[in-house]
């Protein structure tokens, strides 16, 4: 089984051109109103087991992805192979958390249509975002997560546990990829997580900004077949 773990205001809908794909997938659809990483993790569990998925290999995309390195730190004997795309390892970095505030004041006080479209056109690679088949849903499932939603998963970024020390202990095939434009999550960003894990593999996809998997989902359907047929451990 492959588990796809969404990130910030996403839902199952950002892995459509994925879970289409690969027959033995599974996204996760919410996290509820959890508003730390390490709830969130237990919740991605609970839904492996709710599926029968005793092992699984685990994907997670940018807020995804710490959520995935928290079921590895959870629950390492259950990850068969793991994806970290689009994210960060990063501690909290100077004025992050008033940044972070003042983004929430923008729902607050103008509504949430005025925060989405402020949060994620920055988060799409230029030329996708006048791509309506492409952009539009994504705008879609961003506003439909609302307000409290984006308010507790902040809370969770801003709250994140360390994870640099866990990076060197994971074992299992690990790929690392992120897009040729992602001003969020940058290749080089990347080229640092890929060095602290010993069996990982990085991939850098032309093109593409931080909503990867809507923006080039034949170049990230590629490379999850050549990943998935990395032999696990």
């Amino acid at each position: 089984m492959l588990i796809f773990l969404p990130g910030l205001i996403c839902d199952a809908r950002i892995y459509a051109p994925q879970t289409a794909a690969f027959a033995d997938s599974h996204a996760v659809d919410s996290y509820g109103l959890a508003d730390s990483l390490v709830e969130m993790a237990r919740i991605a569990l609970a839904d492996a087991d709710r599926i029968g998925a005793e092992r699984f290999d685990l994907f997670g995309h940018s807020m995804g992805g710490r959520v995935a390195l928290e079921v590895v730190r959870q629950a390492p004997e259950r990850v068969r192979r793991l994806a970290l795309v689009s994210t960060g390892i990063h501690p909290l970095g100077a004025n992050e958390p008033e940044k972070r505030e003042a983004l929430k004041a923008v729902g607050h006080d103008n509504g949430f249509e005025a925060l989405v479209d402020q949060w994620l056109p920055p988060m799409v690679a230029e030329a996708n975002r006048a791509i309506p088949e492409i952009y539009g849903p994504m705008r879609e499932m961003s506003l439909s997560m609302g307000q409290q939603v984006f308010d507790a998963q902040i809370n969770a970024l801003v709250n994140r546990p360390e994870v640099g020390s866990l990076l060197p202990q994971i074992a299992c095939p690990t790929l690392v990829m992120t897009g040729e434009l992602d001003a969020w999550a940058p290749p080089e960003q990347h080229e640092d997580i890929a060095s602290r894990i010993p069996n990982s593999h990085l991939v850098v996809v032309p093109g593409a900004g931080h909503m990867i998997q809507m923006e080039a989902p034949h170049a990230v359907n590629e490379a999850i077949t050549r990943w998935l047929e990395t032999p696990a451990s």
